[in-house]
């Protein structure tokens, strides 16, 4: 049983028609200018085609005699043919000057659409490269300087100064730490630091 399913676009039906009829419409290379009235012939031909309509055989002629190849046949010396590929009769002037017409301004329309659509890719990559342009780097964040803290300036004690008990700084060579006198012997003075430690320094080395 013979598939009757409907033709489901225009592409289709023009591939249809061109297998049932294949000495007047073709697929590939320049078309034949077709018989005037041939939409009618052809819903004759086909008025029991379950597959395809009136409807869908008007769209499809209109896209095949729109079609460049089609409009590049209709020329001088060119003869229309029927369903069965007989001839028809030469084309009159006005239907070549307006296939040449036609040609002429869908060939158009297609440049310019390829030309606005180029622009509108340079515009596009000219955008972007100005975006780039305009964003700043990204820097790197800058280590955060070590506070250097300043030396607190001392003074060495006099001797009256040197008693137990009295808070003093006592130069231990990187810097001055602060501790409490707790025992004099002679030049010799015990101190005991802020973390509990105790030791014997010469009173030379204690600061105010």
């Amino acid at each position: 049983m013979e598939n009757s399913e409907k033709l489901a676009n225009s592409k289709e039906v023009i591939a249809y028609i061109a297998e049932r009829f294949p000495k007047c419409f073709i697929l590939e290379g320049e078309a034949k200018p077709l018989k005037i009235g041939i939409f009618q012939d052809l819903s004759e031909r086909l008025s029991d085609d379950p597959k395809v309509s009136k409807t869908q055989l008007r769209a499809g002629l209109r896209q095949y005699t729109s079609s460049w190849r089609y409009l590049h046949g209709v020329k001088p010396g060119a003869s229309r043919v029927d369903l069965d590929g007989n001839p028809c009769g030469e084309l009159e002037e006005e239907h070549i000057e307006h296939a040449k017409t036609t040609l002429d301004e869908s060939k158009a329309k297609v440049a310019a659409r390829r030309k606005e659509q180029a622009k509108k890719v340079r515009e596009e990559a000219k955008a972007k490269k100005t975006a780039r342009a305009a964003t700043p780097p990204k820097r790197r964040p800058q280590p955060v300087a070590k506070k250097v803290e300043q030396p607190v300036e001392t003074r060495a004690l006099n001797a009256d100064e040197i008693t137990v008990g009295n808070n003093v700084s006592v130069n231990m060579g990187k810097g001055n730490m602060p501790a409490t006198i707790v025992e004099i012997n002679k030049d010799d003075v015990r101190i005991r630091l802020s973390n509990g430690l105790q030791m014997v320094v010469k009173a030379e080395n204690l600061r105010s």
